[in-house]
């Protein structure tokens, strides 16, 4: 027989995690086995919260399989991201845009640039495509340079989930809008109030960031020199190259299926490395499953690689994401033993009756959009249940579709790739090199969005600038 659940309860998974991941960082390093452990045991607490509400195991497995059932495009983006990374590295297409990187790129601005690149890259709707290609580009020019990985990390989050948030182009941005019951045009337009501010704070932190660590990128100029040349000699470096980068820009723009479109580039980058550099084919394979590695080049081409050389170009392959995955099946668990509890609704509608003002109703779909997008890694599903949820509650306040659609992007989309156990905040840690904890702390876009949505929605029963009333193309007084 089951039983309503207490907010207490439902809380008490969330707070078992948030505690155990403090205390856990305060004595271990942080990483994807502290988060793995961490995740285990709320998900232990919201399984047993639900047997004692009269839920059995296997529902909680139902329930657990039908989110990774969700988010199965997802992780077939991750796993091919894997093989991409790989493959570009045995054709050649990642060392030839660090090759051409390093000379262009000014290293007074490389974090600066990072931020640009990728949130020039990204207005093509993918921040995954953008950050698992230029991105990881990227991060081998700073590291040649010897520029900070973090603050370049967080760059290239920030410029990735700049066009995520905001390109007609995104999946997320449409789902958003769809889930809000919100016009897709007025949707963009109504972002512009939140994202326009955080892209100016993100481009004067960068810029100011790029100055102060100008002098320690101009003492890695020896290093960088001799990388050029150690990637020369590897690497048959011209146009056709380039070609496995081409495939991915045409899949993204013309809007076929992600995965497909990577594996279509891996492929490609296969037989780019066999024929134009003279690899063996079966390091092909090893590559798109394993990863490229230094072993597959003949020591007659080069004899002694640098550890910077190795840094670069030891990665990738589908292998490379299965601990990522074991994190992300835990995670699962303890959204499965919240769903089947009835914790996870709980707290929906708790957070939805105490919204009683403008500000109450922005804060409350926020908080909803986070603790879903924490649970369940997957954004069109939490768009689409919230904005549900809270339809109505704007209306009656009069307040248009589009404030809903936008507090929806800035508590989900954005703010998912800073919660290291989320499948966003894994595929960027793990494609780009560097743990959550350490970049999250640089992805200022995606840190100041939720501000500057709150601090609208805080200042408008005054100001009545930000959102917008029912009717009315702008915004207005209230």
């Amino acid at each position: 027989m089951t039983r309503d659940i207490s907010l207490f309860e439902a809380v008490l998974p969330l707070a078992t995690m948030v505690i155990c991941l403090a205390g856990g960082a305060a004595v271990f390093p942080m990483g994807t086995e502290l988060l793995i452990i961490v995740m285990l045991i709320a998900a232990a607490v919201a399984g047993a919260i639900a047997v004692r509400h009269g839920h059995g195991w296997e529902a909680i497995q139902v329930s657990t399989g039908r989110k990774l059932a969700a988010v199965l495009p997802a992780l077939l983006i991750l796993l091919s991201i894997g093989m991409l990374i790989g493959t570009w590295m045995f054709s050649g297409t990642i060392p030839l845009l660090v090759f051409y990187g390093i000379q262009l790129v000014n290293p007074e601005y490389m974090i600066l640039t990072a931020f640009l690149v990728t949130a020039t890259m990204s207005l093509t709707g993918s921040s995954w495509a953008s950050a698992g290609t230029i991105g990881v580009a990227l991060m081998g020019v700073a590291a040649a340079m010897g520029a900070p990985l973090a603050a370049t990390a967080g760059a290239v989050v920030s410029g990735a989930y700049f066009g995520d948030k905001l390109s007609p182009l995104s999946d997320s941005t449409n789902i958003c809008a769809i889930g809000a019951k919100a016009d897709l045009y007025d949707h963009i337009r109504n972002m512009v109030y939140t994202a326009g501010p955080s892209f100016v704070v993100a481009l004067v932190v960068y810029f100011v960031a790029s100055i102060y660590t100008e002098a320690g990128q101009l003492e890695m100029s020896a290093g960088s020199n001799r990388l050029l040349l150690e990637i020369d000699q590897i690497y048959n470096l011209n146009w056709l190259t380039f070609i496995p980068a081409v495939v991915v820009l045409y899949g993204t723009f013309r809007r076929k299926p992600a995965a497909l479109t990577m594996v279509a580039s891996s492929l490609v980058a296969m037989i780019v490395g066999v024929t134009l550099h003279n690899f063996s084919f079966n390091s092909a394979l090893l590559s798109a499953i394993s990863g490229f590695n230094m072993d597959m080049v003949s020591s007659q081409v080069l004899q002694a690689p640098s550890e910077s050389l190795r840094g670069l170009l030891n990665r990738g392959g589908v292998n490379s994401m299965a601990t990522t995955l074991i994190l992300i099946i835990s995670a699962f668990l303890l959204a499965g033993g919240m769903d089947v509890s009835g914790g996870l609704d709980k707290l929906l509608h708790t957070m939805l009756r105490r919204a009683r003002t403008a500000f109450g109703l922005v804060l409350a779909t926020m908080l909803s959009g986070a603790t879903m997008i924490s649970l369940t890694s997957h954004g069109g599903v939490t768009a689409l249940i919230v904005g549900g949820l809270f339809q109505d509650a704007y209306k009656d306040q009069g307040l248009a579709a589009e404030n809903l659609s936008r507090s929806i992007e800035d508590s989900v989309t954005i703010v998912e790739p800073l919660m290291p156990w989320t499948v966003s905040a894994l595929f960027m840690a793990t494609t780009l090199g560097v743990p959550t904890v350490e970049y999250a702390p640089w992805a200022i876009f995606c840190l100041t969005g939720p501000i500057f949505s709150l601090l609208i929605a805080a200042t408008f029963s005054k100001t009545g600038f930000g959102l917008k009333r029912l009717g009315h193309q702008d915004s207005v007084t209230a």
